[in-house]
C-alpha cells in the first residue's frame, strides 16, 4: 500500500523515496547515462530517486551532514533505500608522490593534512557512525547499501593531475585498502554491499575503460555499476506498487473515484 496523508480532496501521496548518499561519483550520476539517472527510470512511478551526492566530500564532513538529509522521529518520510558510496577522497594521499603536498583540487599549498584524505581507521569508524544513524533514523540495515570506491585507474589520473600542475595524489593500492575496509564494514554490520574495486578489476582486465579520467565513471562505469546495483536495490523496493492508475484503468465517467484513492494501482 503507497504511504499517504488525510488531505482536501483525497488521499496526499507520500512518495517512497530512494537516498543516493556520496561524492562526485554519486553527485554525477544523474548526468545522462549516469547509474543514478538510471536508477531513476527504473523506479519512475513507484519512488523518488534522491540524489545526495556532494563533490569532493569525505565521510568525516558526510558524517556531519547526514543528519541534515534524514531526521528522526519521522518514520513516513524514511527512505526505502540508502547508498553509501564514499572513499575515492578519503583514500587520497596524505602525502602525494614525490612529497609534494596538495590539496584537490590542485592549490600551491604546503599543507602536511590535505583536505580530503581520512585516516582508514576514521574512515571505516565514519562509515559504521553513519549506519548506526540510519538505524536510529528508522531506516534499517537491511534498507542500506554500501558501495566501495571504483579502482583508481593512475597512468590518467596523473594526467589529470599534471594538468592542473601536481603530482599524482591518488594510488589503486591505498584504493584498495579503504575498499578492503568497506567490505569489513558492511560484514560487520550485516548489510548489502557493491565491491567496485574488486568487481572491475575481476579476471585482470583493463579497468581504464570504466573510468572517465582514471577517478571518476565513464559511460560504460555508470552502465557496469548500475547493473550490479539495481539487483541491491531491486529487493529492497520489489514490493512497491505503481503509484497511482494505469491510465486505460481510470474510470471514465467519474475519474475521481481511481485517482483519489490511496495511490495503489
Amino acid at each position: 500500500m503507497a504511504l499517504c496523508e488525510a488531505a482536501s480532496g483525497g488521499c496526499a501521496l507520500l512518495w517512497p523515496r530512494v537516498l543516493l548518499f556520496g561524492d562526485s561519483i554519486t553527485q554525477f550520476s544523474f548526468q545522462q547515462g549516469g547509474w543514478g539517472a538510471s536508477l531513476a527510470d527504473r523506479l519512475v512511478r513507484k519512488c523518488d530517486v534522491l540524489n545526495r551526492g556532494f563533490s569532493g566530500y569525505n565521510t568525516r564532513w558526510a558524517k556531519i551532514i547526514l543528519p541534515r538529509l534524514i531526521r528522526k522521529g519521522n518514520s513516513l518520510d524514511s527512505p526505502v533505500a540508502v547508498t553509501i558510496f564514499f572513499g575515492a577522497n578519503d583514500s587520497a594521499l596524505k602525502v602525494p608522490r614525490n612529497k609534494v603536498h596538495l590539496e584537490y583540487p590542485c592549490s600551491s599549498r604546503t599543507d602536511e593534512n590535505p583536505k580530503q584524505h581520512i585516516p582508514l581507521a576514521e574512515y571505516v569508524a565514519n562509515l559504521e557512525s553513519m549506519v548506526g544513524y540510519l538505524q536510529e533514523a528508522g531506516v534499517p540495515r537491511s534498507r542500506v547499501v554500501l558501495i566501495t570506491p571504483p579502482p583508481l585507474c593512475e597512468a590518467a589520473w596523473e594526467q589529470e593531475c599534471l594538468l592542473q600542475g601536481c603530482k599524482l595524489n591518488r594510488l589503486n593500492s591505498v584504493v584498495g585498502e579503504y575498499a578492503g575496509a568497506c567490505l569489513q564494514v558492511a560484514q560487520d554490520c550485516g548489510i548489502d554491499v557493491l565491491d567496485l574495486w574488486t568487481l572491475m578489476q575481476k579476471d585482470s582486465q583493463d579497468f581504464s575503460s570504466y573510468l572517465s579520467d582514471g577517478l571518476h565513471l565513464s559511460p560504460k562505469g555508470n552502465e557496469f555499476l548500475f547493473s550490479h546495483l539495481w539487483p541491491l536495490i531491486e529487493k529492497k523496493v520489489s514490493s512497491l506498487p505503481l503509484l497511482l492508475p494505469y491510465w486505460r484503468d481510470v474510470a471514465e465517467a467519474k475519474p475521481e473515484l481511481s485517482l483519489l484513492g490511496d495511490g495503489d494501482r
